[in-house]
């Protein structure tokens, strides 16, 4: 995206998208992007400014293999909306289940409640995403898509 004003304007309606019913937080995350946007210059890409922006506010990005700090993430990102996730982990399971089953896990009980849970390809060993309403499915890919934001709902 080659205007500034058009590329924010798209960052906003995805920090509106990732932040329903709470313009403060998306103002917040707004202003953050910008800041990091000129610190960046001009040919910035603005996918992971807008990840790290909105990161344990709106988003996540945890590393590929970090069970507990994914679990950690949706849980607080969840709990935004008074949403519970069900782990369905044992007492005595010495280990976490892997990133993908989690993810899988949290991705089918926020749609129940009509919630959905995005991942995105970070180009690196880690996992990131965010949730939205299941109504703004359509247009998050239409705002992921116009920032070159390769993300999709669910696990991919």
């Amino acid at each position: 995206m080659d205007d500034d004003d058009a590329l924010e304007a798209v960052a906003w309606q995805f920090l509106l998208l990732v932040n329903p019913d709470d313009e403060d937080a998306a103002l917040q995350q707004f202003a953050a992007f910008q800041l990091a946007l000129d610190e960046a210059g001009g040919d910035a890409d603005p996918v992971p400014l807008l990840r790290d922006a909105i990161d344990w506010k709106a988003g996540f990005h945890v590393g590929e293999v970090d069970a507990q700090a994914l679990m950690e993430a949706l849980d607080e990102l969840a709990g935004r909306w008074r949403l519970h996730i069900d782990w369905a982990l044992d007492d005595d399971a010495r280990e976490l289940p892997d990133t993908s089953e989690l993810l899988q896990t949290a991705f089918a009980q926020l749609r129940e409640r009509h919630y959905c849970l995005w991942t995105m390809e970070t180009g690196e060993p880690t996992l990131a995403g965010w949730i939205t309403h299941e109504r703004d499915m359509e247009a998050m890919q239409l705002v992921a898509s116009a920032l070159g934001m390769p993300a999709r709902p669910g696990a991919g």
